[in-house]
Formats: structure tokens, C-alpha cells, sequence
């Protein structure tokens, strides 16, 4: 599920484990010999899905390696005092990549979390649940598979992937049919935001096959999707979170979009218990 291959993701791997590190651990030079073996085991102490745990062998390679056990993949849920993985090498790397392991696992993972319990809100609608690019900067593919490991679906990884017409494009192109008809040749999915029930008539004449309808209440949105009856698909998003996404789901869209799933997850609970010994 975690695909830790990319370039990217070894960036961010490495600039974490050289902000924490730099040019070395003190604490474990000074107090800890250079050759006495440990072990130790990444531990939930909440509820929670779990993320990023397959990281934790690129961690400790970067720093020299060290026999990593992953107990249980990304997407699995603990409960406390449920191991995600068993760590065993020598002492200092393994105290030397603590903090930067458990800062992965803890965001990631409550990424995931919260996405699960979005997912889990609309259980039993067909909504999907999509993340958004209001992720962390320089770690959005983390985020982004954290949020696919808690259930909810890759909107547009960026600018780049997708084209997404919203209201400052429609304003700057002139309209709903200039946007329209200036983005025929892109390949890829299109999609365009509606914001007036003239709006929305004139991208259904223009043949629009994906609308975003942005900051309607679950009653507004139930009529305009009514009214679509079914020409095109629909993503509802704008102020919707755990506590109102039921009744937006209930609308009948086909997806919904979170910003909070990344922008307002909060980190999870996880320790790393070391003992001395192989």
C-alpha cells in the first residue's frame, strides 16, 4: 500500500533523519558503546489505523541498517498496546532513529485515522471520500498514501495530473464555456466547480461530465444533484467534516472532498520500547 520507492519519498526520508541527526547523535556516542545490540518495538497505545510503517527499513538503512520485523501493514487497526513492528541492531542507530520514526508513524497514522472514520461515517451510501492537496509541503505523497491506507481515495495528487476549473479560473477565462472549451485537448480527467444554478446549467450544456459544487447545505445539494439527475458526476466539499458528512453523503453525490483528512489530522499515539539484547 505504501509505496516507499519514490524519489520523493527518500527526500523526505533524508532531510528528517538530517534535521534530527546532523552530524550526530551526542546522547548516544557519550552514553551508549558503539557495538552493544538492542532491540525495541513500535508500540500503539490508542485506538487507531495504522501508516508509514513501511518506512521504518528505509529509516534505519540510511543509517547503517538494522532487522526490521513489520508486524502489521498500513491500513491494519491497533488497539493499545498492539505492536506495528520489532526493530533489532545496534543500540545507538536505533536510538538515533527514534524520534524520526515515531514522527512519521504518529502523523501518517493519524492521517489514516482520520480518514477511516470519514469513510466509516458514509458507510452504506456509495460515496467515496477524497483527500485534497492541503497537505504538509514536501510530504504530500506520505499524506496522500496515509490517506488511502485509512479508506479514503487520491483526489489529484497536483496541479499537474488533473485539470480542476474553479471559480478564479472562470473568472479569469471568461466565463464557464471559455474554461470549457479552452481545456478540449487535455487528455486527462476535467472537472469544474459550479457556484450559481446558471453556472451549472451552461457546463451541462458544454457537455461537463464532472462538477464540484462547493459550500452548499446537504438540503441545497440534494436539489442541485436532483436536478443533474445524473449527467454528470458530482464532489461536494467546503466545510464538510465527521460532524455534517453523513448528511452531505445522504445528498447523493458520488464523492465528497475533505481538506481536513491531511490539514487538521492530529498525531497519534505510538511509543518505541527499547531493551538491550538480540
Amino acid at each position: 500500500m505504501f509505496d516507499v520507492s519514490h524519489p520523493e519519498v527518500h527526500s523526505a526520508v533524508a532531510r528528517a533523519l538530517a534535521e534530527d541527526i546532523g552530524p550526530g547523535d551526542v546522547t548516544s556516542r557519550f552514553t551508549i558503546p558503539p557495538d552493544l545490540p538492542a532491540r525495541g518495538t513500535f508500540l500503539a497505545k490508542q485506538d487507531l489505523v495504522l501508516a508509514g510503517v513501511e518506512l521504518l527499513p528505509l529509516i534505519y538503512e540510511m543509517r547503517g541498517g538494522a532487522t526490521v520485523e513489520l508486524v502489521a501493514p498500513s491500513g491494519s487497526k491497533l488497539a493499545p498496546g498492539s505492536p506495528a513492528a520489532r526493530v533489532s541492531g545496534a543500540a545507538r542507530t536505533l536510538l538515533e532513529c527514534e524520534r524520526v520514526a515515531l514522527n512519521f508513524l504518529q502523523r501518517l497514522s493519524g492521517i489514516a485515522t482520520l480518514a477511516r472514520q470519514h469513510v466509516d461515517a458514509v458507510a452504506g451510501t456509495r460515496v467515496k471520500v477524497l483527500d485534497t492537496r492541503k497537505t504538509t509541503p514536501g510530504l504530500r505523497r506520505l499524506e496522500k498514501s496515509a490517506a488511502v491506507a485509512g479508506g479514503a481515495t487520491n483526489h489529484r495528487i497536483g496541479l499537474y495530473d488533473a485539470v480542476l476549473i474553479k471559480n478564479n479560473h472562470i473568472t479569469a477565462a471568461g466565463g464557464v464555456r471559455n474554461a470549457l472549451e479552452r481545456v478540449k485537448s487535455f487528455q486527462g480527467p476535467v472537472e469544474i466547480e459550479v457556484r450559481t444554478r446558471a453556472e451549472l446549467e451552461e457546463a451541462l450544456a458544454c457537455g461537463a461530465k464532472s462538477l464540484l459544487l462547493d459550500n452548499l447545505s446537504p438540503a441545497e445539494a440534494a436539489e442541485w444533484i436532483r436536478y443533474i439527475a445524473g449527467r454528470a458526476t458530482v464532489e461536494l466539499s467546503g466545510n464538510i467534516g465527521l460532524d455534517n458528512i453523513r448528511a452531505y453523503a445522504e445528498a447523493g453525490p458520488d464523492f465528497i472532498s475533505c481538506g481536513a483528512i491531511t490539514h487538521s489530522a492530529q498525531a497519534v499515539d505510538l511509543s518505541f520500547r527499547l531493551e538491550l539484547g538480540v
